[in-house]
């Protein structure tokens, strides 16, 4: 098992059998929920490429929204995001996040 960019509460990234687990990404709290969004996909595309993987590998995704009023937004920007790679397993959930003005977190768990 390999943990990456870890401090006392958590690793940003944990490799372990060829599966690679990223923390849960955030946009800009200045931001709308599109930007967000898209920013939080960015990081995850270079995360994935910092250990060898790529948004074709992505298996499963939980997307965290502060509101479900966002869903539509937030979809926009993951369609286009994946528009030429199947996406993967995903769960999306309302949820207040660790800071008030954040409108999208997103996890992902792919393989190597």
């Amino acid at each position: 098992m390999q943990k990456i960019n870890s401090n006392q509460r958590m690793s940003q990234i944990v490799i372990h059998n060829q599966t690679v687990y990223l923390s849960g990404q955030v946009g800009a709290i200045d931001e709308d929920v599109a930007a967000q969004t898209l920013t939080c996909l960015n990081k995850i595309e270079k995360l994935l490429e910092d250990v060898g993987s790529d948004k074709s590998k992505i298996l499963s995704a939980t997307v965290w929204l502060k509101s479900m009023a966002d869903f539509e937004a937030m979809n926009t920007v993951w369609d286009q995001w994946f528009d030429d790679t199947l996406p993967p397993a995903r769960a999306c959930g309302e949820s207040a996040l660790a800071h008030p003005d954040l409108l999208v977190e997103i996890t992902i768990i792919a393989a190597e």
